[in-house]
């Protein structure tokens, strides 16, 4: 096979382990903290968790150790969408399970969840694995988004690994993934299975954040590509002087993405959805907003500029997010009834027919393109595909008609962009090659000390690699109940950009200066080759976080 030289660099490149982790595995010691509660609907998670709810925190220390070092099979899966450093976790995994003992088996399941269902799997070896070692991706074995929650799943699950002899399953994946790993994990010890369940903390959307989880993995590496990509768009828009450019970023919950590549570009509109949300701006608020912005730089002779939105943001304006929760409402309860519907004309009366009244005239109002895109297929867990959602097209409608309207002499030639999957596999950053390679080492150290319904967790990561802090935190922790296809289900909440928090402070007190002037910076590519403070350093959110 042929490489490019990148590619041979990358296979290279030695991750960077934490302090703790660079001993041998037979001294180091784990320490229990603080016996844990979910973040909200404590009594309800506890009733449906008997087993592993409230467990205590963990860390690692340098000791005596107890854990169990051979006769060790352990399965693992990428479930979800891809993320920069999967591959980084299974190595990592890998290279423990083989250093505490080379006879121990580590099988990759195939395809998600479904390969543990189905049993198809493969039994890594030194050969194979060197090939993904620091790469993008998930093709190592592919992931998949089949959701584990019934009792007949979890017991296919139970025999698939009693037939291999696993004495864990590590789930490498986002919140509704890990949320799968602590109902697999409360089964397997309700039923004495024997089995442990580890999650592993991923998504590139940063929503999967808390006080002991500071960045879920492939957060890094995306926003410094979109970034890269932003500084090339606006590098473009102040050439040619004659653009306004649309972009929307990743980012389907929360506003962690756009944000960051806010820091990191400094666009002249960034539009954050948790802020929307709290100052409950309607889309007409927005669009005048944004109106407002082009004037100003067009009074200056400044008729281009960047915009950034992100992907979610249609559903954190108050109006849309009432019509988007009534239709995911009514189309969980009326499945049946709306399938059969088979012309528009019939599904739109349907639609019309049973939402609210305020909820029916904003659907009417909206362009008929959104009104289909916002009634097409649901997602696994029952809610509209927002990334499938025009909605940077359909701001530059609504500015351009905002304009007209006033009578605005502005010049607005407006281009639309959406970066999504260019960010998903690029080679990890690395901060997230050392990163994922921890926390998959790290799963193991939790696996061998008998543990079972934790994520594995590395701390204090803006503070280099070396002090970093390994340890574990139990799932439930958490977890609370949010409404799915209809009915209350136990779900890990997810994190939303604090609009109280130093970075989102930060981008506050800056954005008229950035909105009414050209700031542009230009990151430019992720840097792998040259001075630590260049090619190591964390995202600017986490920095202005931890004050660094």
């Amino acid at each position: 096979m042929n490489y490019s030289p990148l590619q041979k660099a990358r296979y290279e490149y030695q991750p960077k382990l934490p302090l703790i982790l660079q001993n041998d595995i037979n001294n180091i010691e784990v320490c229990y903290g603080n016996a844990t509660q979910s973040v909200a609907d404590q009594d309800k998670i506890k009733e449906m968790f008997p087993n592993t709810y409230g467990m205590k925190t963990i860390s690692f220390k340098k000791g005596s150790s107890k854990a169990k070092k051979d006769g060790q099979v352990v399965g693992v899966i990428l479930s979800g969408g891809q993320a920069p450093g999967g591959h980084n976790v299974i190595t990592g995994l890998y290279d423990a399970l083989k250093k505490s003992n080379p006879n121990n088996v580590l099988l990759g399941f195939k395809g998600g969840p479904s390969g543990l269902l189905d049993d198809d799997y493969i039994e890594f070896t030194d050969e194979f694995i060197n090939e993904y070692r620091n790469t993008g991706g998930f093709d190592i074995i592919g992931s998949g988004r089949t959701k584990l929650e019934t009792v007949e799943q979890f017991k296919v699950v139970a025999e698939v690994a009693k037939k291999h002899s696993l004495n864990a399953i590590v789930i490498i994946g986002g919140d509704d993934s890990n949320t799968n790993a602590a109902v697999l994990a409360e089964y397997m010890a309700a039923t004495n299975s024997g089995v442990q369940v580890i999650g592993c903390p991923k998504t590139i959307d940063g929503d999967l954040k808390n006080d002991v989880i500071e960045v879920s993995f492939g957060f890094d590496t995306a926003c410094k590509t979109y970034s890269e990509l932003i500084g090339n768009i606006e590098r473009d828009a102040n050439s040619a002087k004659k653009y306004w450019h649309f972009i929307k970023v990743m980012g389907r919950s929360a506003s962690h993405i756009a944000l960051e590549c806010a820091l990191e570009c400094q666009p002249n509109i960034c539009l954050v959805g948790e802020e929307v949300e709290a100052k409950n701006q309607s889309m007409m608020d927005i669009v005048k907003y944004i109106a407002d912005v082009v004037e100003a730089r067009s009074a200056k002779g400044l008729n281009y500029g960047v915009a950034i939105v992100p992907e979610g943001l249609i559903e954190f304006i108050p109006e849309v997010k009432v019509l988007i929760a009534e239709i995911n409402e009514l189309l969980a309860v009326h499945e049946k009834d709306y399938a059969v519907l088979g012309t528009w004309e019939d599904q739109f009366n349907f639609v019309i027919s049973n939402l609210t009244s305020n909820s029916a005239a904003v659907f009417k109002n909206l362009p008929v393109d959104i009104q289909h895109q916002l009634l097409m297929d649901r997602d696994p867990h029952g809610n509209v595909q927002v990334s499938r959602i025009e909605t940077e097209k359909l701001l530059i409608t609504m500015v351009a008609k905002e304009l007209k309207d006033r009578g605005s002499k502005a010049k607005f030639s407006a281009l639309n962009h959406f970066f999504g999957y260019e960010g998903r596999c690029a080679f990890p950053s690395n901060f997230d090659a050392d990163y994922c390679y921890s926390l998959g080492y790290n799963a193991f150290l939790l696996i061998s000390n008998g543990l079972t319904g934790y994520m594995s967790t590395v701390t204090n990561l803006s503070a280099g690699p070396s002090n970093w802090e390994a340890g574990g935190i139990p799932i439930t922790k958490m977890m609370n109940l949010e409404r799915r296809h209809g009915e209350f289900k136990p779900v890990i909440r997810k994190a939303l950009v604090e609009l109280d928090g130093k970075p989102f402070k930060y981008f506050e007190a800056h954005r008229k200066e950035w909105a009414e002037n050209t700031c542009f910076t230009f990151p430019g590519a992720i840097q792998y080759y040259g001075p630590a403070e260049v090619c190591d350093i964390t995202t600017r959110t986490l920095a202005i976080e931890q004050g660094n």
